[in-house]
């Protein structure tokens, strides 16, 4: 758990005790004001994602989504030595045809959520992200792994495709040849070794506590907080939306994000703390 702080983002508690949602596969966590933390807490089943965890990200996301003092949306597991293991396919195997063509929708649906997020997103994986929880944390902006931290979309090993975006955001990321390499052998990368491919922004030596990946996100979200917030989610859409069209169409998405940001009282008091040579203090408006 982090530590507690002056204004913690938090979810809306739910009846479980200790403030848990709903069933209580996530949880809130206290951190400083300005990040808000997800920790997915389904130990049982290595944070697999099955209905209810979907269901309750779904709902977080909604409700986050709507808060303009989310500054950065760091997501995390409270089991250790695990991120999130990918579907839950003992429940899937429960299943009719119909019923797994509408879970995978909605689990598509999670990640595009995700992606869409207006703050950015950070992935902290200090364990096992396979299948859709690699998916998971390539809907995030960011991402940070353990060194000893297994990583892949392994869906071919087990008669699947991934299905959650896998394959559009994996080629995105690292191209169409490498991307299609790793999902056609389902091979399992080590932290580092994804961090040497560009999978993931930072990769480090795993401590005791099992939690070095948290940390090193929860560090890279404080370097986010001081910037302007508006500039930020603004930056977030120019290069997302940008990345999906021609240069000369991107450049006019950027023209029309940098024009939004010009009447906002942070980019006047940018210029004015530039000019009085001082830090700037952004307030979001």
């Amino acid at each position: 758990m982090a530590e507690a702080a002056q204004s913690p983002g938090l979810l809306p508690p739910g009846p479980g005790p200790g403030g848990n949602r709903a069933a209580g596969l996530l949880k809130a966590a206290l951190a400083p004001a300005g990040i808000t933390e997800i920790l997915m807490t389904r130990p049982h089943a290595c944070n697999a994602l099955g209905n209810v965890l979907v269901g309750e990200l779904l709902e977080a996301l909604a409700w986050l989504r709507e808060d303009q003092k989310v500054r950065v949306l760091l997501i995390r597991s409270g089991v250790k030595g695990v991120f999130c293991a990918g579907a839950d396919l003992k429940e899937r195997a429960q299943m009719s045809e119909v019923e797994v063509r509408v879970f995978v929708q909605r689990l598509r649906g999670l990640m595009n959520e995700i992606a869409a997020f207006p703050a950015p997103t950070i992935a902290a994986m200090d364990g096992f992200a396979l299948g859709g929880g690699l998916e998971l944390a390539l809907a995030c902006d960011l991402r940070v792994a353990a060194s000893s931290a297994v990583l892949g979309l392994i869906e071919t090993s087990r008669g699947l495709l991934p299905g959650a975006g896998g394959t559009q955001r994996l080629p995105r990321c690292l191209g169409v040849a490498l991307a299609k390499e790793l999902i056609f052998t389902g091979r399992r990368l080590s932290g580092a070794q994804a961090h040497a491919l560009g999978l993931v922004n930072h990769a480090v030596a795993q401590n005791e506590e099992g939690d070095a990946a948290y940390h090193r996100a929860r560090a890279l979200a404080q370097e986010i907080l001081p910037q302007a917030p508006i500039a930020v989610r603004l930056g977030k859409v120019a290069i997302d939306r940008g990345m999906e069209v021609d240069i000369a169409s991107g450049m006019a998405i950027e023209g029309m994000c940098y024009a939004q940001n010009i009447p906002t009282r942070d980019r006047l008091e940018g210029m004015a703390a530039f000019r009085e040579k001082r830090p700037p203090k952004f307030v979001g408006e």
